[in-house]
């Protein structure tokens, strides 16, 4: 067990787990990403709830939505560093782990601040529903964004999180990577948009565009955009700042870099001390508070949503014996 607050000793810690030569495109490094995500957007700016603080998918309530399926093997992947050092938080652990892995793969900095507590049980959960659905348009994008305090050129610069990872059919029922290599952080995701000839994609699944990637052959994977990727450049608020990211890299990873520190924000407020509060309305000192950590045998008795079931449970366990410290 390392000391309290020696948070570069984490980071240290998951960029070894980063690789995963098991698991999808032989890196961690997306689903970490995703995970600090759906962690942080649950936030509704009108009522004051939900976002990262609390770790709440942890319990049934938020980790069992359907729009989190998949997330327990990031939150596996993370269990040997949570046991290695028992006193930092899941809510911390989990947008530190998303933080590390944009720099990690290629990424900007993000600039990213301690404190978040786990909360003791389910009742201060947000209610399902507050993360996107890749099936919609414009109009439900910007309800989505809108309600956490989003403007349309962060939304769009959000969106390029897409230039990391793929969907799976037994997730979100979505299949493919967005871009070449997802498990490089650039400004690829509008490059494709803007570029490639997207059409829907004939098959039993949900509506998505697919296209062939540059210089591929007619049998390689091909690229896919979800209804609200596309919708980026369908929309005239939308589409103009998605030809300045693809334009402009730089201008981009600066602009994703803030909005993505922002977004880990949603929902935390610290003391003085710089802890955060589980109930912001109570008066009285924030506390520190780490939950213990949960089974890290995939699929064990108790592990509840961070357990996987079978077919999945052989391969995360391989990938947790290498990640071990």
């Amino acid at each position: 067990m390392t000391k309290q607050a020696d948070y570069d000793a984490v980071k240290k810690d998951i960029i070894a787990v980063l690789k995963q030569p098991e698991y999808d495109d032989g890196s961690a490094g997306p689903v970490l990403v995703r995970l600090a995500w759906h962690a942080s957007g649950t936030y509704c700016a009108e009522t004051d709830t939900g976002g990262s603080n609390g770790a709440g998918m942890r319990y049934e309530a938020e980790g069992g939505d359907p729009a989190n399926a998949g997330l327990q093997h990031a939150r596996v992947f993370l269990e040997p560093i949570k046991e290695k050092h028992s006193w930092i938080t899941y809510a911390d652990l989990w947008t530190l782990a998303g933080a590390v892995a944009i720099e990690a793969m290629g990424g900007p900095q993000i600039q990213w601040k301690p404190g978040r507590t786990d909360f003791a049980d389910d009742s201060r959960l947000p209610p399902r529903g507050r993360l996107p659905d890749g099936a919609q348009g414009a109009d439900h994008i910007r309800f989505i964004f809108y309600r956490m305090g989003f403007n349309d050129q962060e939304i769009v610069a959000l969106s390029g999180a897409h230039n990391l990872g793929r969907c799976h059919s037994d997730r979100s029922g979505f299949e493919g990577p967005w871009v070449n290599s997802p498990t490089r952080f650039s400004n690829q995701y509008y490059k494709l948009l803007l570029k490639l000839k997207w059409s829907p994609k004939k098959w039993d699944g949900p509506f998505q565009y697919v296209a062939k990637a540059p210089g591929a052959d007619d049998d390689d994977e091909h690229l896919m955009m979800l209804p609200t990727d596309y919708a980026l450049i369908q929309d005239d608020k939308f589409r103009p700042w998605v030809e300045k990211y693809a334009d402009d890299r730089d201008l981009f990873f600066n602009d994703f870099a803030k909005v993505f520190a922002k977004l880990m924000e949603l929902g935390v407020y610290r003391d003085e001390s710089g802890i955060a509060k589980a109930d912001k309305m109570k008066a009285y000192n924030a506390e520190y508070k780490s939950a213990p950590q949960k089974s890290s045998k995939p699929g064990a008795p108790g592990a509840g949503k961070d357990g996987e079931a079978d077919p999945l449970a052989r391969q995360n366990a391989k990938a947790q014996r290498q990640a071990r410290l």
